[in-house]
Order: structure tokens, then sequence, then C-alpha cells
């Protein structure tokens, strides 16, 4: 790694997520080019030092002890279109480091269909695919057609197909490389004993290739309140330009934006949906209290490989409102733990996100996410699974 990159960090964590809590960090990297961000990671590697890979800081949770290692900021942006024709559709690659919503607002605005839905999330192009980013019966797995990566098993750089990505519900290949135990370099399948990878995947990802369909009528509409928003029945399309729109009011009126304003909205200042929406045998729908909302799970592989596209409905399993159960558990709007003076609470205008009052602390998140998590579960016996990447911070 060379020396004019890796700077002694100044910034917290806290500067740095959308939460806006966490402590120090040891080193921070911010790298312009995808060599500086492989030799980065490759330098820190080597050392055995351990790896964050951060991108907006919208989907993390670190402790206020801070984070003992290297991160590393990809600040590379730029769209690059292979092909746009009628016949193949639209074809880009955009690099880790660019804003997600920055993409989504420029495929609109030249004419593209398949991310539209996913207006308004925060965070980078890199994290999407690692999560499986999805909003309003969207998903990047419907859009994604491989993924460039930087592999530290075997100290290489790799193309991954979207076979290989093995997309769920908020989940990949590439997330779940997390928790794969170490392979020497050059050596598949030889096992090292270190601890897995950890915080960040074996798999580092330099660059996100997308295939879109060409027009201004969106994918179908499938989830009912945006429907609503749009006037249109659910499954029919709307333009793109309307619908990016609509999501972001509808994210606007849930408190699920940056908080860019002069005054600060703490309704904001969140990591999003703190907790996925539970997915639960169908069967057992029944055993849930009256009213509960529950929506169709679709595959996350597209049903055509030309994208984008929905997946199909799987019958056999549901997905529960988690929002709702956490409500009807007890932890209404506003909700703190010392009461509603508490330093996080949960949001006064979406239950499903966890928020920072302004003087919150990473262990007031944890201890507030604790008691909605055990909360839920004394309630419905259902285990709610935390969003964020957690730091040095449990459940």
């Amino acid at each position: 790694m060379t020396e004019d990159l890796r700077t002694l960090a100044e910034p917290t964590f806290a500067d740095l997520t959308t939460l806006r809590v966490g402590g120090d960090m040891d080193t921070l990297v911010r790298t312009t080019t995808e060599a500086e961000l492989i030799d980065a990671v490759r330098a820190a590697d080597d050392a055995g030092e351990p790896v964050l890979i951060l991108g907006g800081g919208s989907n993390l949770l670190v402790a206020d002890e801070g984070f003992s290692g290297v991160v590393i900021q990809d600040q590379r942006s730029g769209l690059r279109v292979e092909s746009a024709d009628s016949c193949g559709g639209a074809n880009l690659t955009a690099p880790a480091g660019h804003s997600m919503d920055e993409l989504v607002a420029e495929v609109i605005d030249r004419g593209w269909v398949g991310v539209e839905s996913l207006s308004g999330i925060p965070g980078t192009v890199g994290a999407a695919p690692v999560q499986n980013i999805g909003a309003y019966g969207q998903e990047i797995s419907g859009s994604v057609a491989n993924v460039r990566v930087w592999d530290r098993g075997r100290g290489r750089v790799r193309t991954l197909s979207l076979v290989d990505l093995d997309f769920g519900y908020r989940t990949s290949m590439l997330k779940r490389s997390t928790q794969m135990p170490h392979s020497r370099a050059g050596e598949p399948g030889d096992v090292d004993p270190r601890a897995p990878w950890y915080p960040s995947p074996r798999y580092v990802v330099l660059d996100v290739s997308f295939q879109l369909r060409i027009g201004t009528l969106s994918t179908p509409i499938v989830y009912p309140e945006l429907a609503r928003r749009l006037g249109v029945e659910e499954g029919a399309r709307a333009e793109t330009s309307a619908v990016r729109d609509a999501v972001l009011e509808l994210r606007g009126s849930k408190g699920m934006l940056l908080d860019t304003g002069d005054q600060p909205d703490y309704d904001r200042w969140s990591a999003g949906s703190f907790f996925t929406n539970p997915i639960i045998p169908a069967d057992l729908v029944a055993d849930l209290p009256e009213g509960v909302p529950v929506f169709p799970v679709r595959t996350a592989t597209p049903t055509t490989t030309t994208g984008p596209a929905l997946g199909t409905i799987d019958p056999s399993v549901v997905k529960v409102s988690a929002a709702w159960l956490i409500e009807r558990a007890g932890f209404g709007k506003g909700y703190g733990v010392d009461g509603p003076d508490s330093a996080a609470r949960v949001s006064t205008r979406h239950t499903l996100a966890l928020t920072n009052r302004g003087h919150a602390t990473a262990n007031d998140i944890v201890r507030l996410a604790r008691e909605v998590r055990g909360g839920v579960d004394a309630a419905f016996g259902i285990e709610l699974v935390p969003e964020p990447v957690l730091v040095g911070v449990s459940l």
C-alpha cells in the first residue's frame, strides 16, 4: 500500500455513517483507481490486518470502541456504457464507489428501465449486489448482469455471473462469503486456520455490470403502496420518472432518505430498515394475529436472462411485515428504551427504522435493537434479523 494513500484516520465512524455513531478507526485509505483499491486490500491482508470496505456508511453499525484495522473507501465514479440498442437493451458498468441513487437517476434520464423503484436508496453501487438491495417490489438482482471482484482468497480478479452470485432476499454469495474460512492464495480448498473473512467479504466488489431495457415504462408495479401512489393497478407499468418521484415521496414521508437539510431531521439519522422482513412458511400464517400484512416472495433470480425482470412467486413462503410486528409488540413510533427523551428511538415515521436523536452512541442503538428484537420474539415467536453490518457489536 503506498504511503500517500495510507493516512491516519481523522474522521470517526460517527462522521462517516448515516447512523452517526461509532468510534475511531486505526487507518483510513481512500482509493481513486482500481489498482489502488486492490493494492490496499492486498497489503492489509498480507499484514494480517482486518479490512472494512466502507461505501456510503448507510448500512453499518460500528461499536463505540471503533475498529482496529484498515478502513478502505473506494471513491471512483462514472458510468461506462457498453451498448444501448433496441435489440440487446442497455448494458452499462459502474465502479463500486459510484453513488447508487445517482446511477438510478442517470438510467432514468437516459430512457432505460430496471432500477427505478430503487430510487433514494443511499449507499454505493459496490454494496448493492452484496446486500441485494431492494425496495417497493424491485431488487437489484433483477438487473445485474455480472460483478467483477477481487478474490482475497485466491489473490486475483474474477468475474461472477448471475448464477455465481446466488442472490436471495437481502443476501448474496458475496455477503455470505464474509463467513467463509480463509483459504491460502494459490491453494484452492486449503483452509487457513485464521478466523472467517470479517467484517468485509472475501470478494471485494470492483464494478457491477447491468443489463437494462430501453424505454420509459417501468417494470410491473407489484408493491401495493406504490401502485396506489401512482394511481395504477398492481402489475401495471408507469413512466419511470413518475415511479422515481413517487418512490422518493414515499421514502421521504418515512424518513428513509439521507438528511441533507440545514436543520437535522433525526428520523433520517438511521441505517434505514434495521431489520429484514421475516420470511416464514406459508402454512404458518394462520398462527399469526389477524391483520398481519403478508407479501408474496419472489425468487431473486429473474425469470429471463435478458433483464430486467421479476422472479417467480414462491407459494411455499410469505414475507411478513417486520414493521407491523414491531408496532404490535409494543414498540410504536418514537419508542425509546429510556422513555421519550431516549438518545436512540424508533423513528417517529416508520417503526422499521431505529434512529439516533442527535446524541446517541452505538451502545444506545444496540440496547434499543435488542429490546425490539426480544419483544417481537416474545410476542410472536419470530426472531428478527438485523439488516446492517454489525462491527464490534452483536444483538
